[in-house]
């Protein structure tokens, strides 16, 4: 069995589960959306991601965490990429870049 060093305070506030054999470790989002917010970033994830629909980007308000796995696993990037991409879709709001 392989040991890997994890930061110990990052384990105990993450979520830790298996997928394809393999140890994963999410941490929290660090980030907070609201209805309005959450249309532009899937309007923008829609227009990146043409394979996706909106029946694959739904959102509950207050799951960011959720949403964060589901995105995972949909366009195959880890957390910190799906972050990162919904952070700078935030940052420009009006524009059309993801």
């Amino acid at each position: 069995m392989r040991e890997d060093n994890f930061n110990l305070k990052s384990v105990l506030s993450a979520k830790i589960y298996i997928f394809a054999n393999k140890l994963h470790i999410y941490t929290m989002a660090n980030f907070t959306l609201t209805s309005e917010t959450w249309e532009r970033v899937k309007i923008k994830f829609l227009r990146k991601y043409s394979d996706l629909s909106k029946a694959d980007l739904t959102f509950v308000l207050g799951q960011e965490d959720e949403l964060v796995q589901q995105l995972m696993g949909l366009v195959k990037r880890d957390q910190a990429y799906i972050e990162f991409t919904i952070l700078k879709a935030l940052a420009d709001s009006g524009g059309n870049r993801l």
